[in-house]
C-alpha cells in the first residue's frame, strides 16, 4: 500500500475508534434509542436521494436494516447509556467476528478451520478474565447488563454481515455499493427506532431530549451519521476496491486501540491490569481467528 492510502486507512479506524467516545456523549445527552431514530434519519436524508435503491429483494433489505442497523445500535447505545465504557466495548463489539464464523457455518454452511476454535476460546477466556476484573478496581463495575447488550449487539452485527452475504450472492444485476446498501436499509430502523423509544424511554424523556437538542447534540449526531458512516464506509471502500481485502482488513483491528486510548484521553477511562490481560486475550484470540491459517501457511512456506 502506498503512504498515503496507509494514511486514509488509519484515518477511517482512527474516525470508528472515536465514535464510541461520540456515542458516550451522545447518550448522555439523549435517551439511547431516540439518539438511534435519530442517527438513521440523517443517514438516510437526503442521501437516499443521490444513491440509486439496491437492486435486492425487499426482504433482504428489511433483514440487514433491522439486524446491522437497528439490533446493533439499539443494544450498543444502551449498552453505553447503562454504564459499559466506551473503550471497553470498542473491544467487545468485535465479537462480530466470531459470532460472523458461527453463523457463516451454520447457515451459510461455510467451513471452520482449526485456527477459528483456538482464536475463538482464547477470546472467550479473555472475556472471562475481563468479567471477573470488573470488580478488583480500575472502572469499578463494567455492568453485566452493558456487557450483555454489547454482545447482543455484536450477535446483531454478524446477523446483519450474514445477510450482507446473502445480498451479494442473490444480485443478478450490477451490484449495489456500499453507500447505497446503507443509505436506503437506513430507512428501515427509524421507526422501530422511534416506536421503541416511544414505548420504553417514554414520552416526557423523548420531549425532553428534543427541547435539549442543541449545537453539541447536533455535532454528535452529525458525526455518527456523516463521518462515522458515510466517510467511513466511502474510503473503506475505495481502499477495498484498489487493494486485495487481506491487506486493508488488518487495520480494523486497530479500531479497540484508538476506542481504548481516545475514551483514556478524552473521557479519562482507564483499565486495571486484570481486564487489560482480558481485552489483550480477546484482541489475540481476534487476531488467530482472522489471520491464523495464513499465519502459519507463511511459518511453514519459511
Amino acid at each position: 500500500m502506498s503512504f498515503k492510502d496507509i494514511l486514509l486507512a488509519l484515518c477511517v479506524v482512527i474516525i470508528w475508534g472515536v465514535n464510541f467516545v461520540i456515542i458516550k456523549l451522545g447518550v448522555t445527552a439523549l435517551p439511547p434509542l431516540l439518539l438511534g431514530a435519530l442517527r438513521f434519519i440523517f443517514v438516510a436524508f437526503p442521501a437516499i436521494f443521490f444513491f440509486k435503491r439496491p437492486k435486492i429483494p425487499f426482504k433482504l433489505l428489511l433483514l440487514y436494516g433491522l439486524t446491522i442497523s437497528f439490533g446493533q445500535f439499539a443494544f450498543l447505545f444502551c449498552a453505553i447509556r447503562v454504564g459499559m465504557p466506551a473503550g471497553v466495548t470498542s473491544v467487545i463489539l468485535q465479537s462480530q467476528a466470531f459470532f460472523t464464523l458461527l453463523l457463516g457455518a451454520v447457515i451459510l454452511k461455510e467451513s471452520l478451520q482449526a485456527t477459528h476454535f483456538i482464536g475463538m476460546l482464547i477470546a472467550v477466556v479473555g472475556l472471562t478474565i475481563l468479567a471477573k476484573g470488573a470488580t478488583a478496581g480500575g472502572l469499578d463495575d463494567i455492568p453485566l447488563l452493558g456487557l450483555t447488550f454489547t454482545l447482543i449487539a455484536g450477535l446483531s452485527w454478524a446477523c446483519g454481515n450474514i445477510t450482507n452475504r446473502m445480498i451479494m450472492h442473490n444480485q443478478q444485476e450490477e451490484k449495489c455499493s456500499a453507500l447505497s446498501l446503507v443509505s436506503w436499509s437506513a430507512l428501515i430502523p427509524i421507526i422501530p427506532f422511534l416506536i421503541s423509544s416511544w414505548l420504553f424511554e417514554g414520552e416526557e424523556a423523548i420531549v425532553q431530549g428534543l427541547s435539549d437538542f442543541n449545537w453539541p447534540v447536533f455535532g454528535t449526531i452529525i458525526y455518527l451519521a456523516y463521518l462515522s458512516t458515510f466517510v467511513g464506509y466511502g474510503l473503506w471502500g475505495v481502499l477495498l476496491g484498489r487493494y486485495e481485502a487481506w491487506r486493508v482488513a488488518p487495520f480494523s483491528l486497530l479500531v479497540p486501540v484508538f476506542g481504548l486510548s481516545s475514551s483514556a484521553l478524552f473521557l479519562d477511562e482507564h483499565i486495571n491490569s486484570i481486564q487489560f490481560a482480558g481485552l489483550i486475550l480477546i484482541m489475540f484470540g481476534l487476531i488467530i481467528t482472522l489471520f491464523g491459517k495464513k499465519l502459519i501457511q507463511r511459518i511453514r512456506s519459511h
